[in-house]
Parts: C-alpha cells; structure tokens; sequence
C-alpha cells in the first residue's frame, strides 16, 4: 500500500495495490452474477437490468487497474480503468431513478412527478453529467494533448462534479416530497418505506463518493497538478486522498461495492409489483389493477416539463380525472394529495 511518497514513473502517483483490486474486480462480479439470477428469478429486467450492467463496469474497471498495478507508467491502461470506474456511479444512479419511478406508480396519489418521468427527467441529466465526465477524464489523462484541450477537461469534470451533487441533492428533494405525501395521506405500508429507505441509503453512498471525488479532484486541482505536464509541483505538498491509495479504496470501491450489495439484499422487486399498473387504493392495504399512467404529450414536451405545470394535469387531457379516483376507495378519507 501507498506510503504517501511518489512512485517514479508511476501515472497514479503511488504503485496502486493490485491484491484490493483483485478483491474488488471478483466481489463486484460476484455481485453482479447474483443481480443476474435476481433479475430472471424475480423477472425484474425491465426495473434492474441496470445493476448486474454496473457491476461488469466495476468488474472491468478494477480487473483493468489489478493490470496496470504491474505496469503503472502505461497511460491506456490507466486510462481505461479511470473510465471504467469512472462512468458506473452515474450508471448505478440510472437504477435508482428506475426504482424511484416504480415506487411512484405503486402509490401514484402522492407522487410529485408522473413515474414515467422520474427515469427520463434525471436519466437526461445524468447522461450530461456522463458525457461531461467522459471527456474531462479522457482529455486529463493524455499529457500528451495540448494545454488547450487539459484546461478543458479540468473544466469539464469540475463541472460534471459539481452537477452530479446537484442532481442527487434533486434527487432526494423529490423523494423527500413523495415520502411527506405519503404520511400525511396515512400510507405507511412496508412495501413503500422499504424500497423508498433503501434509495434512501444507496444515494446516500452515492454521495459519500461523489463528495471524496470533488475534493479528490479540486484538491489535484488546486495543487497545479491538473494544467500542463510540465508544471513543477512538490508531490508531498499534495493532498494525502491524492497521496494515499487507501482513500480511493474506502470511499470508491467499497461505497460502491457496499451500494451494489445492498440491492442484492433489499432487491425492490420483493416489495413492488411486477407490473406498474398495479397500485395500493387509498386505504393502505388493497392492491388494485389500474389502467396505467399514461403521458399523452409528445416525448419534447415531458423532457421540458416533466411536473406537467404547462399541461395542467400531469399530462392528463383536459378535465380529465385520475384513474384513482373513480376506484372506490378515495371516500376512506385519504383521497389524493395534490398530485400533479
């Protein structure tokens, strides 16, 4: 393991351990391995096919870093394992926005956003915050590029940093909202408050890391060690996350491991109906067979305006009521919670 001095040679800085990204390339497969058979047992491919994908990432990322630990002056190595490792966390959140969805269209009244639009409203998002990651990465991690293209690929992942905290503090903003419905309407049934915990503390894991990125990355940064290869630092006046390997070990790879398990126990699917159009009534209790959540504006119109503010009815045509409320149950004195 790293002692805090420089390696020569070395693109990491320290000679990174190969036996913990042994250990991680093979737990994350064992991970993903068990998030496949969950997701032909539970016949959940449509809600988690997204986790057992992350996994193989991982898996990749860190099989691709166990090589480069022999051969750490080799830059594609190194630049395909920072991809690799890189790219998963926002991927991971892609499933998160998916179960979140489908936790709405369970209990669709109290719901602060069509369920349909929770995956596409963050997805996009996320698929910024991706692409700006990408390529700050890719321009970073080549010297040999002109100091044009570094000082933008600092900007870029400073900026797809920074978003990243965005979206998961909008994030939790919506499912803050959703949960308050949900006790004020008196729902309080397991199948709600497990799944909806369960994000809860997967985003939260999501943060820890996507925090220890940001200061990883403006610490390096702030050093000077992010502009031109040919800018003399002192490595020892660095910041010891950059010096010592143990940092990118617990607040990398095992949050995310941590995360990647923690579906493989509390899978969703134990709790939500295999079919969005199934959803708890108003008392709580009875699970009804509804018609569906449908969108009837065009695919533009709900990446604009995914609360439906413009539509006036959460994409509903106008005058329209919610199928919810015609099922009999709405009169048990919880009716609906001024959903969108």
């Amino acid at each position: 393991m790293s002692d805090g001095h420089p390696v020569p040679g070395s693109i990491y800085f320290y000679a990174p351990n190969q036996g913990a990204s042994i250990f991680f390339a093979v737990a994350f497969a064992i991970s993903g391995i068990f998030h496949l058979w969950q997701c032909i047992h539970y016949k959940s491919f449509k809600l988690t096919a997204i986790l057992p994908f992350c996994c193989v990432l991982f898996a990749a990322g860190f099989a691709v870093r166990a090589y480069g630990a022999l051969h750490y002056d080799n830059l594609k190595v190194y630049i395909a394992s920072t991809f690799l490792i890189y790219m998963s966390p926002p991927i991971l959140e892609l499933a998160n926005y998916h179960i979140l969805g489908a936790v709405l269209y369970y209990i669709p009244y109290c719901a602060p956003i069509h369920p349909g639009r929770v995956l596409t409203t963050f997805g996009i998002l996320s698929t910024v915050v991706e692409v700006l990651n990408a390529l700050g990465v890719s321009y970073l991690s080549n010297r040999q590029l002109p100091d044009k293209l570094i000082k933008l690929g600092d900007s870029l992942l400073k900026a797809s940093l920074i978003m990243q905290l965005i979206v998961i503090a909008l994030f939790f903003l919506l499912a803050g909202i959703f949960r308050h419905r949900c006790a004020r309407a008196g729902i309080t049934t397991p199948r709600m408050r497990i799944p909806l915990a369960t994000l809860a503390a997967s985003m939260f894991l999501i943060l820890i890391r996507t925090i220890y990125r940001t200061v990883e990355y403006f610490g390096a940064a702030a050093g000077g060690t992010q502009t031109s290869a040919g800018i003399k630092v002192d490595p020892m006046s660095l910041s010891p996350v950059l010096r010592y390997e143990w940092f990118f070990f617990v607040f990398e790879a095992a949050v995310m491991l941590a995360n990647a398990v923690l579906w493989n126990v509390m899978h969703p699917r134990r709790y939500l109906p295999p079919n969005f159009r199934v959803y708890l009534a108003q008392d709580g209790m009875t699970e009804l067979q509804g018609p569906g959540w449908d969108d009837k504006r065009s695919f533009l119109m709900t990446a604009l305006d995914p609360f439906g503010v413009m539509a006036g009815g959460g994409g509903r045509a106008k005058g329209e009521k919610p199928f919810w409320e015609d099922n009999g149950y709405d009169t048990a004195g919880k009716g609906s919670s001024g959903t969108v």
